[in-house]
């Protein structure tokens, strides 16, 4: 082809010409043919539009680019540095090692989901997880679902559908994504009846409103948000007794729920399973996913002839959960027969129990690695950050930790979007937050350390940041 040709954008090379080259071929061997030939066509057609010229190996290289990009999942890792231990938008709980290999084998192999192998007969699914669930909250009987929404909206339907399902009106919740506890009551055909008012609920307000048509009475953990001040309400214990001798069973939702009490690793109390159990709650829902620490998933453990009518529930096989997440549960719920070490072994519990001063050691080892891949239009400084530990759990808890902050050394709000696109451009997005003119990075759950160093070296802020004057 001329050098006229080349910079004719009329005179384009074919599709065929594209094909021959070594990119193309490439591109073939790893995509396949019509994949290749469609991003070969798109990118001819780009350049027609934008009138723009190019050599048959220009527009392979793009069109190999475009098939890169194509083929990227768009369920990509990221470092979570915004301060939030489980942030919902990021997945949250981190799986431990002995999960992920737990479900590794399962996707590898058939496995005896519903299958007694000791007798050869049809098993059920609970069973792998009902007696660890049984022991370690002291429930009589437990079963899975795929999360805790769905747990809730299984026991409602359950003991509640046509009936009056009862509950204070300072419990009732909204979860993220604007999915209300009103809602739920609703599709699981309970009818809502709410008493006392915002802030103050009393033992009267329960006693007036059982009836002949009440089908339980519910109480709702407020995992993601306090009451305080002039307030009031029926403790779980006392509610237990006030329908206990209405015969009226008491479900209660512990949200996010805990297996152990979190002061053993420096943080408030939070209400565990097990003092729901024990406090006489005839089911106790909770999640998997958050202060547990393992995959997506909701447990309804308690009574065993309720649990009986709750499994006996047509709904439950459309929450069921699946074999992966079985074995991830089952090894991730092992793991709390010994607490001494769940720290260690266990992701969350280990992120959320990280000190202090092993974070500001971080953090002054990565200043002069930020301020290389950053460039002197940033100034990079220790800050100390409030941790939470998010999804809903203890909202008032701060963790304190430390982080990097990155300011434009101008003050240009520009230049920190910039800055802040640019991160999460990398091979392996960095999410931060920004606050006080300044992109904040904490460090809390940065695991990785030899990882981000290696990310932040292809950082590109060309066109960005060092485009700005």
């Amino acid at each position: 082809m001329s050098q006229a040709e080349i910079h004719n954008p009329r005179r384009l090379p074919s599709v065929d010409e594209v094909l021959k080259t070594d990119v193309a071929v490439a591109a073939i061997a790893r995509f396949g043919r019509p994949a290749a030939v469609e991003a070969v066509r798109d990118t001819l057609a780009a350049l027609r539009a934008d009138k723009r010229p190019g050599t048959s190996a220009e527009i392979a290289g793009l069109a190999a680019q475009r098939l890169e990009a194509q083929d990227r999942s768009s369920l990509r890792p990221v470092f979570n540095l915004t301060g939030t231990v489980l942030h919902t938008n990021l997945g949250r709980a981190l799986i431990a090692d002995v999960a992920i290999e737990a479900a590794v084998q399962a996707m590898r192999n058939a496995v005896s989901l519903e299958f007694d192998v000791d007798d050869g007969k049809r098993g059920e699914r609970d069973d792998h997880v009902r007696a660890l669930l049984c022991e370690l909250t002291g429930a009589e009987d437990a079963t899975v679902v795929n999360n805790n929404a769905s747990a809730v909206l299984l026991a409602l339907n359950t003991l509640g559908q046509g009936r009056d399902a009862i509950v204070s009106r300072g419990e009732l919740i909204e979860i993220g994504g604007a999915f209300r506890m009103p809602d739920i009551m609703a599709r699981a055909g309970a009818r809502l009846v709410e008493i006392g008012t915002t802030n103050r609920t009393h033992r009267k307000d329960y006693v007036g409103a059982i009836g002949s048509d009440t089908g339980l009475v519910l109480k709702v953990h407020t995992s993601n948000y306090r009451i305080e001040g002039f307030t009031a309400e029926v403790e779980a214990r006392e509610l237990v007794e006030i329908a206990r001798e209405r015969k009226v069973p008491v479900v209660h939702d512990l949200g996010s729920g805990t297996l152990v009490d979190l002061r053993r690793f420096g943080l408030k109390h939070e209400p565990t399973v097990a003092e729901a159990v024990a406090d006489g709650a005839d089911l106790v829902t909770f999640s998997g996913d958050k202060l547990l620490g393992g995959p997506q998933a909701g447990f309804i453990v308690g009574r065993k002839e309720l649990l009986a009518q709750v499994n006996r529930n047509p709904m439950k096989r459309a929450l069921r959960v699946d074999k992966v997440r079985l074995a991830m549960l089952e090894a991730t719920l092992k793991l709390y027969r010994d607490p001494d070490r769940l720290a260690e072994r266990l992701p969350t519990m280990r992120l959320l129990a990280r000190p202090r001063a092993d974070i500001e050691a971080q953090a002054k080892r990565l200043v002069p690695v930020l301020t290389k891949a950053i460039g002197q239009k940033f100034a990079v400084d220790i800050v100390a950050c409030a941790s939470q530990i998010g999804s809903g759990a203890l909202p008032l808890e701060a963790i304190a930790s430390a982080g990097l902050a990155l300011r434009p050394v101008d003050g240009s709000g520009r230049a920190l979007n910039q800055l802040s696109a640019a991160l999460r451009s990398l091979p392996i997005p960095v999410i931060g937050h920004i606050a006080d003119q300044s992109l904040v990075l904490d460090l809390r759950c940065l695991d990785d350390e030899a990882g981000f160093i290696a990310n932040l070296s292809k950082l590109d802020l060309k066109g960005g940041a060092d485009a700005v004057a």
